[in-house]
C-alpha cells in the first residue's frame, strides 16, 4: 500500500504565508550564530611636543578564550524552543476522512487537523493514515511542515513525555514540507489518544532545535469514530480557504503600511528651515 499521494486539502493550510510568521522563531536572532565583533581602533599616538608623558598602550588584541567557541553550543544547551500550536479555528476538531485506494481496492482513512499561531498563521498540519490489507492494518503518520528547516537531520515525535519516534522528509512542495514516519506502532497510537501534547522536534537552519507541541484533545474520538460526510469536509475547507485569504490580505496590508511608514522620513537632514 503507497502513502506516496497525499491528499490535496494537506498541501493548502501551509502557504508562503507560514514561512514568513515563523521566521522569528525558525531563525532567531543570535540564536547560535557567531556575531562577527569589530576590530579594536588602535589608540592615537600623542605629538612629542607634549609633556612627556607615557603614551598609551595600544589594546592588545583580543585572546581566543577556550569558552568562546562554546557561546553558540551553551545557547542550544538551554534546551528546544517550544512553540504552542493551537488548533484552526475553521476546523472544529480532528477529522476523519475514508475513501478506495484505487491500487489496492482497500479502504483507507486518515485523521487529520490543522494548526495555527498564538497570531493565528497557518504553522502545520497533522495526519494519521490508516488502511487494511488482509485484516492488518498498516499506519503512517505524515507531517506538512513550513519551510526553512534542515531535511537531513529529520524529525522526532513524542507524546508527552514519551519515547521519541524518528521520522523522515518524503516530499517539499513550494508551500511546505511532508515529513513521514511508517509502521506505526498500537501503542504508539493508543498513547495518541490518551495523550495531551504531540511534541514534533525539528531543526531550523542554525541546527536549534524547534518543537510544535500540538493538542491532542480529540483525536481519540475522532479516529475510533464514523469518517465526516463529504458535504461537510468540503464546507470546512472553503472556510478555511477563505479564513486563510483573509489572514493573508490583512498581513500584506499591515505589510504595506510598516513600508510605507518608513518609506516616509521624518525630517530631511541638513535641510534649511523655511523663513
Amino acid at each position: 500500500m503507497s502513502f506516496a499521494t497525499p491528499p490535496a486539502r494537506l498541501r493548502g493550510p501551509i502557504g508562503l504565508l507560514a514561512a514568513a510568521s515563523l521566521a522569528a522563531v525558525l531563525v532567531a536572532p543570535g540564536a547560535g550564530v557567531a556575531q562577527e565583533q569589530p576590530a579594536p581602533r588602535p589608540q592615537r599616538q600623542r605629538p612629542a611636543a607634549q609633556p612627556a608623558q607615557p603614551a598609551p598602550q595600544p589594546a592588545p588584541a583580543p585572546q581566543a578564550s577556550p569558552a568562546a567557541p562554546g557561546a553558540a553550543a551553551q545557547g542550544q544547551q538551554q534546551g528546544p524552543t517550544v512553540v504552542q500550536v493551537k488548533a484552526e479555528p475553521s476546523q472544529p476538531d480532528w477529522t476523519k476522512v475514508c475513501g478506495k485506494d484505487p491500487a489496492s481496492n482497500s479502504e483507507i482513512c486518515y485523521t487529520t487537523r490543522d494548526f495555527v499561531s498564538d497570531q493565528g498563521q497557518p504553522v502545520m498540519a497533522v495526519a494519521v493514515y490508516e488502511s487494511k490489507t488482509g485484516g492488518q492494518a498498516q499506519r503512517v503518520v505524515r507531517f506538512l511542515l513550513p519551510l526553512g528547516l534542515m531535511l537531513q537531520p529529520g524529525i522526532r515525535f513524542a507524546v508527552d513525555q514519551g519515547q521519541p519516534t524518528p521520522g523522515r522528509y518524503a516530499l517539499c512542495f513550494p508551500n511546505g514540507c511532508f515529513a513521514e514516519a511508517t509502521a506505526l506502532k498500537d501503542d504508539f497510537l493508543n498513547a495518541m489518544k490518551r495523550g495531551t501534547s504531540l511534541n514534533v522536534s525539528v531543526q531550523n537552519q542554525v541546527a536549534r532545535e524547534v518543537t510544535f507541541a500540538v493538542p491532542l484533545a480529540g483525536f481519540g474520538k475522532a479516529f475510533d469514530g464514523a469518517a465526516i460526510d463529504p458535504k461537510v469536509l468540503e464546507e470546512q475547507q472553503k472556510k478555511l480557504q477563505e479564513e486563510l485569504e483573509k489572514r493573508s490580505d490583512e498581513l500584506r496590508k499591515r505589510l504595506e503600511s510598516s513600508a510605507g511608514g518608513a518609506a516616509t522620513p521624518a525630517a530631511t537632514p541638513g535641510a534649511a528651515p523655511r523663513q
